[in-house]
């Protein structure tokens, strides 16, 4: 019978050190076939999990693994294991993050995945069952986060039980701080009212330029933050760099696009430089802000998935409002608008 574990064991660390099964079918070395078919014959409901046989040596030293259709199809019953198990193996340890182990096991095709510690005993393994569970359970997280309900994903999102309060606590302080960013970004474009009224158009283009630089930003945002979630040593340098190359080749081409659409619909070629322009930059300084904000959130022992998301939005909106007039105003200074 499959060993469950809770959503509480799931959310209890960031590690799977709490989810080892260790009721698993072990031989050693050298022990022949038959005996491993009368093993698991005798001993076969004994275990929590039987998909893989798993071969040690001396001091439970994992050296291989075997799958059950390949112990039972096995003709010959005095081979030994070793000539059938699998050297090449995929293995986690108890200090692993959950996200890791989800990534490993679906890319590799594993149904469960072996867990060692650093001098490769074997402690057990973490099952499909619980591997499925862990992915469903960041996969829900990443969702609510992305919505601004940033609390333990429970029973409490999925039941109609579910307390008001509980949904308001988990909800509102976002929604606050939402409120706080759109006041600072409406009193960046209250600055330049008087801008405005000399090319009023210039406001039709605002949810454009918004829009824009949050996509880009969410874009770059997610994959930051899977990227950190997949490998604790992720190369900081090369990833942003990289990162804003990709950027830059986005922003040029966006700006370019926008550029000859607003030349089309308006025929101003100071409105569509401006446009054009604005563009570019915004959206470099958007990726940029949400390539660094999980950075430094996780420096600072902060989640990146639950801090990044509203707080390198507000920030790219009020920087991309800030580009887009400093931009204007530098076209009417250079054509004396």
């Amino acid at each position: 019978m499959e060993k469950n574990f809770s959503i509480n064991a799931i959310e209890s660390a960031d590690s799977i050190e709490n989810m080892i099964d260790s009721d698993i079918p072990i031989v050693k070395v050298g022990t022949p076939v038959v005996e491993v078919q009368t093993m698991l014959s005798h001993k076969a409901n004994t275990f929590h999990n039987i998909n893989y046989i798993y071969v040690v040596e001396k001091n439970n030293i994992l050296k291989g693994i075997i799958s059950i259709k390949s112990i039972l199809s096995c003709s010959n019953i005095n081979l030994k294991v070793d000539n059938l198990m699998e050297h090449n193996l995929i293995t986690v340890n108890p200090t692993t993050d959950r996200e890791r182990v989800v990534y490993m096991a679906l890319s590799h095709g594993i149904k469960n995945m072996p867990v060692v510690d650093d001098e490769n005993h074997l402690m057990g393994i973490i099952s499909y069952d619980n591997i499925m569970r862990i992915f469903n359970h960041e996969l829900e997280s990443d969702i609510f986060n992305f919505g601004g309900i940033f609390h333990r994903v429970g029973d409490e999102y999925t039941s109609i039980k579910s307390s008001a309060w509980i949904m308001i606590k988990s909800r509102l302080p976002w929604l606050i701080i939402g409120i706080i960013g759109g006041t600072v970004a409406a009193s960046v474009i209250s600055t330049f009212e008087s801008l405005l009224s000399k090319l009023l158009v210039l406001a039709a283009f605002i949810p454009v330029m918004v829009y824009m630089s949050d996509a880009a930003g969410t874009q770059s945002e997610a994959l930051i933050i899977r990227g950190i979630a997949l490998d604790p040593k992720l190369p900081i340098k090369s990833y942003f760099l990289r990162e804003l190359k990709v950027a830059a080749v986005i922003a040029v081409a966006s700006g370019i696009f926008v550029y000859i659409i607003s030349i089309i619909g308006w025929g101003n070629p100071v409105l569509s430089g401006i446009i054009g322009l604005s563009m570019f930059f915004s959206i470099i300084a958007a990726v940029a802000v949400a390539t660094l904000s999980p950075l430094l959130f996780k420096k600072i022992k902060l989640d990146p998935a639950v801090a990044t998301g509203p707080l390198a939005t507000i920030l790219s909106d009020i920087i991309t409002l800030a580009i887009y007039f400093s931009v204007a105003l530098l076209f009417f200074d250079i054509f004396n608008i």
